[in-house]
């Protein structure tokens, strides 16, 4: 899977990089047909904000994870936003996967057509 981290008013550090591509593995556990994850950190005043889409065979899924700044919570909120983000495109891979997946059961639908 290609990886491309960019950002908004921001640097990349090693870190940040280091801690999307950890959470990519979620993924790749999840659906084998995937292509490629754009991922867009950025910064605002009072928010960071952390965007990804995920390119897979036949759509791509979009989400945003946002995380505020608050006078007793200033740490890690970029990290909270990337968390966000992926558990968003997370829920939205399984959700995709189960669209795929074919529920009606062909063995039991051709027995029933070969007794008729």
């Amino acid at each position: 899977m290609q990886i491309q981290i960019s950002g908004q008013h921001i640097h990349i550090t090693p870190a940040l990089r280091e801690r999307v591509e950890q959470q990519v593995d979620r993924f790749e556990r999840l659906f084998d047909n995937i292509k490629a994850l754009d991922v867009v950190l950025s910064v605002d005043k009072n928010e960071h904000k952390a965007g990804g889409t995920l390119h897979c065979a036949g759509t791509r899924l979009h989400a945003d994870g946002i995380a505020r700044l608050e006078d007793d919570n200033k740490n890690d909120t970029l990290y909270t936003a990337i968390d966000a983000m992926i558990a968003k495109l997370a829920d939205q891979l399984k959700k995709h996967k189960e669209k795929l997946k074919d529920h009606h059961n062909h063995e039991v639908r051709d027995g029933r057509v070969a007794s008729s």
